[in-house]
């Protein structure tokens, strides 16, 4: 039974191959604007989003640095178009496991971090150790700072790891229940499994734009 549950995880197919991880290539092709001739509602919503993130992380990043929305636009993109597939039926959540978060969020953390170290040096050293901190206080108070900033991918990929692997696990569950279940509780099932869904949908656009947000927060430091 438990393995069952966590079967829509693995990503080793049946001929014990790898071949689920290429749900990540398929949302290239789920948005074929050359083919549209009048803009399609998903084009219209799609357009809406990029102007939302874009938007916030304008508050975020220095004047100097917004070229680098573009990246920070389209990182959400991408996390976002594999959370929704994971959603569907038989298809393999990408997100729900460590090495997709952890493959984006550290080398641009890792870049973040050289080039504020080299550019701002100074600057780095001062986040070191906070205004006012006392003078016995700053070895250990460096070695924190330090600290917080080497697990920061790590934090921000369990996050994104544990919120979608939670919300699949409960939608599987409830699942496995529809064949044993009573013909009286059958509609009350049915509207639970809709509503939960529709809440994962909604935790699937959150954790995306969290983790995108995150990332700018460090691009910002």
């Amino acid at each position: 039974m438990m393995s069952s549950l966590f079967s829509s995880f693995d990503p080793t197919t049946i001929f014990n191959s790898q071949l689920n991880w290429m749900v990540i290539m398929i949302t290239l092709v789920l948005i074929p604007l050359n083919y549209w001739i009048i803009l399609s509602p998903l084009h219209t919503l799609w357009n809406t989003l990029q102007l939302l993130i874009h938007q916030e992380l304008k508050k975020l990043l220095a004047y100097k640095y917004m070229g680098s929305t573009l990246m920070m636009v389209t990182l959400f993109m991408i996390i976002l178009l594999n959370n929704l597939m994971g959603l569907f039926p038989y298809v393999f959540t990408s997100t729900s496991h460590a090495t997709l978060p952890m493959i984006m969020s550290f080398p641009l953390w890792l870049s973040f971090m050289l080039f504020g170290w080299l550019k701002t040096t100074n600057k780095k050293f001062t986040h070191l150790v906070p205004e006012g901190t006392p003078s016995y206080l700053m070895p250990f108070t460096v070695l924190v700072e330090t600290l917080s900033n080497i697990i920061r991918p790590g934090a921000i990929t369990l996050r994104l790891m544990t919120n979608m692997t939670a919300g699949h696990f409960l939608i599987t569950l409830l699942g496995n229940n529809f064949p044993t279940l009573d013909k009286l509780f059958l509609p009350v099932m049915v509207l639970m499994q809709s509503m939960l869904i529709m809440f994962e949908t909604m935790v699937s656009y959150i954790q995306a734009y969290v983790f995108t947000i995150l990332i700018g927060l460090y691009f910002e430091e």
